[in-house]
C-alpha cells in the first residue's frame, strides 16, 4: 500500500491536474460551434455538462472529463512528475478537440441544407392555403433530420401559445446560421403583412440555401491541407509523449524543479502551436441579423 506521504502527493497531483484541466476546457469550450446550441448552464455547471444542450453529449462530456482525471492521476503516480500528469491530463480532452476539426463546420453546412429543404416543404404546404401555425406543424413529420428536434420545438412553442415573432426568433437562434435567418425573417414578415407571395419568398430563399452550401462545401474542402498538418501534429505529440512515459532514460532530465519548468514551458508552447494551426482551418462565424427572442414577449 502506499504510505502517508505518497497518498498525499498523490491526491495533490490529482488536485493539481483537475484546476489545469478545468481551466483548460473552461477557455475551449467558451465558443459555440457554427449551428449549434448553447450550453444550459454557467460557471462550475457549464465546466461540467460542457458547451452542448443535448443529454447524450453532456454524458460523452463528463465521462471524458473523469478519463482525464483518473489518466492524469496515474500518469502522475507512474513517473512521478506532476507536469507529466498535468499534460496526459490535458492530452485526453484536447485530442478529440483537435482532431474533430471540420466536423463543426460539416455539421452545419449540412443544417443549412437542411434549413433549404424544410424551406422547400414549407413553400409546398403553404400553397395548400394553410396558415402559417397549421403549415409550420404540418412540416414537423417529414423535418430533415438535422433540424427535426428544433422544428419539433418551434411547433411546440406555437401550440403552446407563443407568439408566432417569439417562437419564430428562438427557432433562428437555435439554429444560428444567416441562412436560417432569411427563412424565418420571411415567416416573420408573412405574420405582420399577411402577404401572398409567400411561396415565392420560400422558394428563392431555398436556392440560396443551397448555393450556399455549394460555395461553403468548396471552402472546406481547401482546409483539408492545414487540418491533415493538425492531426499530424497531435499523432506525433502523442507519440512522443507515450515513448516519453515508456523510457525513463528520457524523461529523467525532467525530473528536477528546473526541468519541470522546462516541460511545463514547452508543453504550453506546443499546445499553444496545435491550437493557432487549428484555428487557422476554421472558418469564421458568419454574422447573423436577427436578434435573440425577448423573454418578455413571449407568450400572446
Amino acid at each position: 500500500m502506499l504510505d502517508n506521504v505518497e497518498l498525499v502527493a498523490v491526491v495533490s497531483g490529482a488536485a493539481c491536474v483537475a484546476g489545469l484541466l478545468l481551466a483548460v476546457v473552461a477557455l475551449v469550450g467558451t465558443r459555440r460551434p457554427p449551428g449549434g446550441r448553447p450550453g444550459t448552464g454557467r460557471g462550475l455547471d457549464r465546466l461540467w455538462k460542457g458547451p452542448s444542450a443535448n443529454p447524450r453529449e453532456q454524458r460523452a462530456h463528463q465521462a471524458l472529463l473523469v478519463g482525464a482525471l483518473v489518466a492524469g492521476a496515474l500518469a502522475f503516480l507512474v513517473t512521478g512528475l506532476p507536469v507529466v500528469g498535468l499534460l496526459v491530463a490535458v492530452a485526453v480532452p484536447g485530442t478529440p478537440w483537435l482532431f474533430s476539426v471540420g466536423k463543426a463546420e460539416q455539421r452545419a453546412i449540412a443544417r443549412i441544407e437542411a434549413v433549404g429543404e424544410w424551406t422547400r416543404r414549407l413553400k409546398d404546404v403553404s400553397a395548400t392555403g394553410q396558415g402559417l401555425q397549421q403549415t409550420i406543424i404540418g412540416t414537423v413529420a417529414t423535418a430533415p433530420e438535422e433540424i427535426q428536434e428544433e422544428v419539433r420545438l418551434l411547433a411546440a412553442r406555437l401550440q403552446a401559445g407563443w407568439l408566432a415573432r417569439s417562437a419564430l426568433l428562438a427557432f433562428a437562434d437555435e439554429i444560428g446560421d444567416p441562412v436560417c435567418d432569411q427563412a424565418v425573417a420571411a415567416l416573420i414578415l408573412h405574420v405582420t403583412d399577411r402577404g401572398e407571395r409567400l411561396g415565392d419568398v420560400l422558394g428563392s430563399i431555398a436556392q440560396a440555401a443551397a448555393a450556399e452550401v455549394a460555395t461553403r462545401r468548396e471552402i472546406e474542402a481547401k482546409r483539408t491541407q492545414p487540418r491533415f498538418a493538425v492531426r499530424f501534429l497531435t499523432g506525433m505529440t502523442l507519440a512522443t509523449v507515450a515513448y516519453g512515459l515508456l523510457n525513463t532514460e528520457y524523461i529523467s532530465p525532467y525530473g528536477t524543479p528546473f526541468g519541470q519548468l522546462v516541460m511545463a514551458a514547452l508543453g504550453a508552447a506546443f499546445v499553444g502551436l496545435l491550437a493557432w494551426v487549428r484555428s487557422m482551418s476554421q472558418p469564421r462565424r458568419p454574422a447573423r441579423f436577427l436578434p435573440a427572442p425577448d423573454p418578455e414577449e413571449v407568450l400572446a
